[in-house]
C-alpha cells in the first residue's frame, strides 16, 4: 500500500467517528435517560474529538506523492 492510501483509509476511520460521533449525541439527547445518556454522550465527544484529530491531520499534513 502506498503513502496516499493509508492516509486514505486514516482519513475514512476519522469521518466514520465524526459519523458515529452524531449518532451517539443524537441517541444520547433524544432516547436515553439519565446515567446511559451520560456515558452515551460521554463516548460520542471522544469520537467526535478523535475524528476530528485524525481530519485535521489528514488535512495539514498535505498530499502524498
Amino acid at each position: 500500500m502506498s503513502a496516499a492510501e493509508i492516509k486514505e483509509i486514516i482519513s475514512f476511520v476519522g469521518i466514520g467517528l465524526l459519523i458515529l460521533a452524531i449518532v451517539f449525541i443524537q441517541l444520547g439527547r433524544n432516547k436515553l435517560s439519565g446515567v446511559f445518556a451520560t456515558i452515551v454522550s460521554f463516548l460520542a465527544y471522544i469520537c467526535l474529538i478523535v475524528g476530528a484529530l485524525i481530519v485535521f491531520y489528514v488535512v495539514l499534513s498535505g498530499p502524498t506523492q
